[in-house]
């Protein structure tokens, strides 16, 4: 019997606790030096805030909830080489302002959730789910879903 391994599908944005933990995910961002403006994804020179002229940002943990600060729904599977569910299943995306850094995240929303049941202002927290799988991998992102619904 095989077992199955969860990889992030994109390295350095997230965390990952043990499925079945106390520990929740939580966004891997960045902060400037100079200014303290937030970025994300994260990097580590550059900053965004163009009224600063400090090169150096540092990664930090985001918040992990926010509000709804707009959404969509995706209804078209993305072009190769980029993985699409087969068949394709329309899915939500949110803009979501973190309660902390003010910051707005852009991300999908879970499956079970559709753009008819999101509100400018309702409350969001973060969660992983599966992008895709690859064999014995599941491709793992981080989703916004309604505050409470998220696994504990």
């Amino acid at each position: 019997m095989s077992t199955v391994q969860r990889v992030p599908a994109v390295e350095g944005w997230f965390t990952m606790p043990e499925p079945g933990g106390t520990e929740r995910p939580q966004l891997i961002g960045a902060r400037c030096t100079g200014c303290g403006t937030y970025v994300f994804p994260p990097r580590s020179s550059g900053c965004p805030n163009p009224g600063c002229s400090a090169d150096e940002l540092t990664a930090v943990p985001l918040s992990s909830r926010g509000r709804v600060w707009s959404y969509t729904e995706n209804r078209y599977a993305p072009p190769p080489p980029f993985p699409a569910s087969d068949p394709f299943e329309p899915y939500a995306l949110a803009a979501v302002e973190l309660a902390d850094e003010g910051l707005i995240v852009l991300g999908q929303v879970a499956r079970h959730v559709n753009a008819a049941e999101l509100r400018v202002g309702m409350e969001m927290e973060l969660d992983l789910d599966v992008l895709h799988r690859d064999g014995d991998v599941e491709h793992i992102v981080y989703v916004w879903v309604p505050a409470g619904e998220a696994p504990r």
